[in-house]
């Protein structure tokens, strides 16, 4: 299938692949041959109708009473995906986080190398986090052009983020990675995804209340019932 002939997959769908991707790695690798959409449902937390309509996307609908191969539907979703190939990765931003990132050895295994960091504060230029040398992000045009860059990850300051969407837009890169708590400006020939930790446990934070009021509310139940008896 070709780019011109790709059907495009809905949104929701494709923020579920790499999800059913991780559990179709898990179950490859203790040696699972074949699995139902309902045990993958379960597993991802989401409905066994959705699962094989997200399926069926790819051109896979699986067969009644033996269901999907785990082998297959790994390289369905990969090829969805674009992870049959590589997409190296430029880090902006030379702090505690970015230079965290471009130590990380998990991502390459992935398909996602970080092949470069930049940033513009002389005092970062010149240092070395794991194997890359941090550059000038002056440089930045050069560096997407001569590692083929293909992805950019912000890890600046709220302050700074803005400036390196726009650097890695005009240095040709289109796909974003947002670690930074703004809402970027970009055109829409631009992809972002959003990364914002703080977000992230605020989300956390609703669940743990959910939980401790639930606990308290059982408890008080109990007391009440012990003292009517």
């Amino acid at each position: 299938m070709t780019q011109l002939q790709r059907r495009r997959i809905p949104d929701a769908a494709v923020t579920r692949l790499p999800v059913y991707l991780q559990i179709l790695n898990n179950l490859h690798a203790t040696n699972v041959l074949r699995f139902s959409s309902d045990e993958l449902a379960v597993l991802a937390g989401v409905n066994a109708a959705k699962v094989r309509k997200d399926l069926s996307c790819l051109g896979s609908y699986g067969t009644r009473g033996v269901g999907y191969e785990v082998t297959y539907l790994i390289h369905q979703i990969k090829r969805e995906l674009g992870l049959l190939r590589e997409w190296n990765v430029v880090v902006i931003g030379a702090g505690n986080l970015g230079c965290a990132l471009a130590k990380f050895g998990g991502f390459a295994p992935r398909g996602f190398p970080v092949v470069g960091i930049v940033d513009n504060d002389p005092k970062k230029i010149g240092q070395t986090t794991g194997s890359l040398t941090v550059g000038d992000v002056c440089n930045l045009g050069k560096m997407v052009r001569d590692l083929n860059v293909t992805i950019g990850a912000i890890t600046t300051s709220t302050a700074a983020a803005q400036s390196a969407v726009d650097a890695l837009i005009d240095a040709g890169v289109a796909s974003i990675l947002n670690f930074a708590p703004i809402v970027l400006a970009t055109p829409s020939s631009v992809s972002v995804r959003n990364v914002d930790l703080g977000v992230e446990l605020q989300i956390l934070s609703y669940y743990e209340q959910m939980r401790t009021e639930q606990s308290e509310s059982a408890k008080t139940q109990t007391k009440s019932s012990t003292a009517s008896v």
